[in-house]
């Protein structure tokens, strides 16, 4: 599969434009890259530190990666459904009730990213492995009108999202 085109808006809810302007070059690039960003922010982070909240009531550093790669799993999921060209309409998901249930803050950093890996590597196998047909395709979700072309688009938005909230929110705190 060569470069994406980004989706026109019509391809996505306004919510997600958000994401898609994250990614001002190909998705697919940017998905290979993210890991070792995500690796280069987190080096040296204790378990301790995994568990830091920048505020009260906000996610804890290892919440924040479970539900990138839980929100990365529902989108590839949607990706999927749409380029086989299933017209169901796909439900939503309520992160703020799938972070407590992960149980995040009990389990280690390495076993999170061993998890973040494996996901990526599948979202991209996926993603790799669409035709412009495929990507051309329309479904719903979450009630709104999306393409397989914006999913490529959100995915990687998404986590360039958290990746900037990761940098500008909790590392500047945990070095002070």
């Amino acid at each position: 599969m060569s470069h994406i085109t980004p989706p026109a808006a019509t391809e996505y809810a306004p919510y997600y434009g958000t994401y898609v302007r994250l990614v001002t070059g190909d998705p697919l690039a940017a998905l290979q890259a993210q890991p070792a960003e995500l690796r280069h922010l987190l080096t040296g982070l204790t378990e301790e530190q995994g568990q830091f909240r920048y505020a009260p009531g906000k996610w804890s550093i290892k919440e924040m990666l479970v539900h990138m790669i839980d929100t990365e799993r529902i989108f590839a999921y949607r990706a999927l459904r749409i380029a086989r060209g299933d017209t169901t309409p796909l439900p939503g998901f309520e992160q703020d009730d799938y972070v407590p249930a992960s149980e995040a803050d009990a389990r280690s950093l390495t076993s999170i990213l061993h998890e973040y890996d494996t996901v990526r590597a599948a979202t991209l196998s996926l993603l790799e492995s669409l035709s412009e047909a495929q990507l051309s395709r329309q479904g719903t979700a979450s009630g709104q009108p999306v393409s397989v072309r914006a999913m490529n688009f959100i995915i990687a938005g998404h986590e360039a999202h958290h990746l900037h909230i990761l940098q500008e929110r909790y590392l500047p705190l945990l070095a002070a």
